[in-house]
């Protein structure tokens, strides 16, 4: 058949040079913006999740920018993350993290992200974001985060909240177990030797229910992850291993694919690759598993032709270079 030929050429491509695709200059930055404590165990709880995010972007060699933890004083925390923004590059292999680490809050209509000074909405951080197209995560770890995630929405961007609807405005723990994962070797799933920000969330998912369940509490959070763009999310619940299990709305792509080539510790391997060469084989990848979603309404030698032109392509970028 003709995956079997498209197998004969993957093997055969091994020892090939690299596909000459120019490495992006701009590395990935992470950008942490702690909330206004209002109580100080709350403060305390924000600042821990900061320095673990920090301590796994030093790990990850990433760069990281922290705001909302320094000395208030001319700049206020909505200046700083403006102008932080301002300085990112706009287009770029490298991703883009956002974290957002704190309060939130939801009046019925627009839900905002709790700063020293004055706070920033679903809507305002639509607009700042709106020309980048460079790979991008956002994660609100707040309560009353679930809005943010219809106006965030988009091509390549990983979204995640820590809450399902605005009204669970309770102090949410998702953000603290989401630190702890992020960089956790247990959180990896699929043993590839490197923890996605899908498996981050699928582990900080579990933690937060199994928190609920051991105090015989009410969940007042329910996080989720959309990164097919339509700005639904899907729960922990709807996932078993990496791969979501129920059907997306409207014949959409099921969440879970981008999330989890999303990295801030990358394995050896995975560091050998430039950013670009690396988004090319996300691309490819995320059509394999379209591919493979439609695989039951095509003949299968064109399923099997399409297949093997993808992995030939994917075994052509990860071919070590010649000697």
């Amino acid at each position: 058949m003709r995956w079997i030929f498209g197998l004969s050429l993957i093997i055969g491509l091994i020892g090939t040079s690299r596909a000459d695709l120019p490495p992006a200059p701009e590395q990935p930055t992470v950008i942490l913006v702690v909330g206004a404590p209002g109580e100080e165990e709350f403060g305390k709880a924000f600042a821990h999740s900061a320095e673990l995010w920090q301590a796994a972007c030093k790990q990850g060699g990433v760069k990281c920018v922290t705001i909302g933890l320094a000395p208030t004083n001319a700049t206020t925390d909505l200046q700083q993350l403006t102008q932080t923004l301002g300085s990112e590059a706009r287009e770029s292999a490298a991703e883009l993290w956002l974290v957002l680490i704190g309060h939130g809050t939801y009046d019925g209509k627009e839900a905002k992200f709790n700063l020293r000074g004055p706070d920033f909405s679903a809507t305002e951080l639509a607009g700042w974001l709106q020309p980048f197209k460079r790979p991008l995560a956002v994660l609100d770890c707040s309560a009353s985060s679930a809005p943010f995630m219809a106006h965030l929405k988009g091509t390549n961007r990983v979204v995640i909240t820590a809450t399902r609807s605005g009204s669970e405005e309770n102090y949410a723990r998702f953000g603290n177990f989401l630190a702890e994962a992020v960089a956790d070797p247990a959180a990896d799933l699929d043993k590839d030797g490197q923890t996605s920000l899908l498996e981050a969330f699928l582990m900080a998912s579990r933690r937060t229910t199994e928190f609920y369940e051991t105090a015989n509490r009410l969940a007042t959070e329910h996080p989720l992850l959309d990164d097919n763009g339509d700005g639904l999310g899907t729960p922990a619940d709807w996932f078993r291993g990496v791969r979501a299990i129920k059907k997306a709305r409207d014949g959409a792509s099921l969440d879970g694919f981008r999330a989890h080539q999303f990295h801030l510790v990358r394995s050896a391997q995975e560091q050998q690759l430039p950013p670009a060469q690396r988004q090319r084989r996300d691309e490819l990848e995320i059509a394999i598993n379209h591919l493979r979603e439609t695989k039951a309404k095509l003949p299968e030698d064109e399923y099997y032709q399409r297949l093997e032109k993808l992995m030939v392509e994917i075994a052509h970028l990860n071919a070590p270079p010649k000697e």
